[in-house]
């Protein structure tokens, strides 16, 4: 207890060392300007783009692109959170029997590795049935954005808008070529 008392004492002193050398050095408006770049910075930080994929986008060991369409790889699961459809009892692009597409998706823009062309790629819940323990899950968030923007959001239940709102897994169903 003696110890945090004196550590506590030290900071109390250089504290006020700090404040009385820049109280003689710098005068109120400098103080008051320099205050006002740090709030009007940091309120402006969490604005800013931040890279999500930790370096991985430009690792030199990056997967070769995958033509199987029930493995998290595949160039269309490029902003695809959740379980493939295609693995549990539906396909890439319908839903299994027993469930339905959500009433809302949200989408995607992936690079087909084949043509080198960006698509839109719809990604809409499969709703109304249980989820299946043994489904492949993915999550792949290339481009994903924050949480403020629902649209542009893959973390969310998209079933919210059906009448069941069960999730189940999640179909990709290509839109159309993104424009360049």
């Amino acid at each position: 207890m003696k110890l945090f008392a004196q550590l506590f004492a030290v900071m109390d002193k250089l504290s006020e060392k700090g404040a009385r050398h820049s109280a003689r050095n710098m005068g109120r408006r400098h103080f008051l300007a320099k205050t006002g770049v740090f709030l009007v910075g940091a309120g402006v930080m969490p604005l800013l783009p931040f890279d999500r994929t930790m370096g991985k986008a430009f690792a030199a060991d990056k997967p070769k692109a995958v033509d199987n369409d029930n493995d998290c790889s595949y160039w269309r699961y490029c902003a695809l959170d959740g379980n493939l459809c295609s693995s549990s009892g539906g396909s890439i692009t319908t839903c299994p029997p027993g469930a339905e597409a959500s009433k809302v998706a949200w989408v995607g823009t992936c690079r087909n590795p084949h043509d080198n062309k960006n698509y839109l790629v719809s990604y809409n819940d499969c709703c109304g049935k249980a989820t299946v323990t043994n489904s492949v899950n993915c999550f792949t968030s290339e481009g994903e954005r924050p949480g403020y923007r629902m649209g542009l959001h893959n973390d969310i239940n998209w079933c919210m808008a059906n009448t069941n709102k069960g999730y189940h897994c999640t179909v990709a169903t290509l839109v159309g070529i993104a424009n360049e």
